[in-house]
């Protein structure tokens, strides 16, 4: 009971303290509860940048599983028999028959220089199926002209920004120029069907589409696939699928497997944010250990007062700690107020990153607006980060004043 009085009088005298000076007090609160909106805004960025990037890529890149020879190495684009799905619509049936898949697509890839009068440029044939859902942002982001069909020929697809950089207009004739699966060297005309823009320039400006058929025709594959592309109902399901699809010369790759590097880029990401959290923390918790350590030499006669009435070292230390503590939590509060304020409100309006930043991450669905998102988890962790810290930094202030000689601290006045 005596403990939880002194306890108690150990508040009651910090807190007088704190507010004898309110404009310090206010000062430091402010440091306070602006490192935390800083360190939350920079939380819930990465948070929404690692969601939504791996999300998106997942859905217009990669999927969740895919298909592919054992041979086939996907940074060379081999268009050798032996480097293809053989019967690709064999699989796809076998496939689309699970209830855990909810979308099969087979894609061709080949690389291409794409040449009009004025310039070329180097670009990725995609052969599609236009019809699979797995294609669904092509369709949707299309801005001018018409989507492909599946029987098309001569038609091709351009994203909107590519487009218009090469000055390339809906309905003019494009030449594409690519290797075939002999080993020769192929050149057509193709008309430009229609523009599109997914939101994601990476991929956009770095893949022409046209029909399955039509790639397979121009590249001499026969009905030979590079992958086949599968989305799930649930990426849950992704180790059970994969086992359950296992064939004889046909390696599955996960989405982890796919995206490895960049999930490796986003936790070294995610360790130097720490240090600059820990960086933000410090500044804060410095500043506090000042305000402290000020109001320790303001108060030096009173700290000899308090002495010589006995309280002991330990509890003029545990007193200062006391004051250190108050300002860390009313700080952490109103600045995890003011954080999920504003990363609410991004999370709605976004961060434009701008389509030339976004455009430099190539052949991955990486937007250019940017979304925060609610990592309550790192919010928990950076709240009490900050408050041990604090508390740490502010043992020196407290030791300090627990090491005043009573006379002395009666005769600094």
């Amino acid at each position: 009971m005596e403990k939880i009085l002194a306890l108690k009088t150990f508040w009651t005298i910090a807190f007088r303290d704190l507010i004898r000076n309110r404009r310090r007090t206010f000062t430091t609160l402010l440091a306070v509860a602006l490192g935390m909106l800083v360190v939350m805004l920079m939380a819930g960025m990465l948070r929404g940048v690692m969601d939504s990037a791996m999300r998106d890529n997942i859905n217009v890149v990669t999927g969740h599983l895919q298909l592919r020879a054992e041979s086939y190495e996907a940074e060379n684009m081999s268009l050798l028999g032996k480097d293809l799905v053989q019967d690709p619509q064999y699989l796809v049936t076998r496939i689309e028959v699970l209830p855990e898949v909810k979308s099969v697509a087979p894609v061709l890839w080949a690389s291409t220089i794409l040449s009009t009068p004025r310039e070329s440029t180097g670009l990725k044939i995609t052969g599609i199926d236009p019809d699979d859902v797995f294609h669904s942002p092509i369709r949707q982001g299309m801005v001018e002209g018409e989507y492909l069909n599946a029987d098309d020929r001569g038609q091709i697809l351009l994203s909107q920004r590519l487009a218009e950089d090469m000055e390339i207009t809906v309905g003019q004739q494009v030449s594409l120029a690519t290797g075939d699966a002999n080993g020769g060297l192929d050149e057509g005309l193709f008309n430009v069907k229609g523009t599109f823009n997914t939101g994601f320039p990476g991929y956009d400006n770095s893949n022409v589409i046209m029909p399955l058929s039509q790639a397979q025709s121009f590249t001499r594959t026969g009905d030979r696939a590079s992958s086949i592309i599968v989305i799930l109902n649930d990426s849950a399901d992704t180790a059970k699928v994969a086992a359950a699809l296992a064939t004889p010369g046909i390696h599955i790759y996960t989405w982890e497997d796919m995206n490895q590097f960049f999930i490796q880029s986003m936790q070294a990401g995610e360790s130097f944010y720490y240090l600059i959290y820990i960086i933000v923390i410090l500044v804060v918790a410095i500043l506090i250990a000042n305000t402290l350590l000020m109001s320790v030499f303001e108060r030096t006669r009173e700290m000899g007062i308090l002495a010589s009435l006995g309280m002991k070292q330990r509890q003029i230390m545990v007193m200062v700690l006391i004051e250190a503590a108050i300002l860390a939590l009313i700080g952490i509060f109103f600045g995890v107020l003011l954080g999920l304020g504003a990363v609410g409100y991004l999370a709605q309006v976004g961060f434009d990153m701008g389509e030339g930043t976004a455009g430099l991450v190539e052949g991955m669905a990486f937007s250019s607006k940017m979304y925060p998102a609610m990592a309550s988890d790192q919010f928990l962790i950076l709240s009490l980060l900050m408050f041990g810290i604090v508390v740490l930094v502010s043992v020196y202030p407290a030791w300090y004043a627990s090491r005043m000689e009573p006379v002395e601290a009666l005769h600094a006045f």
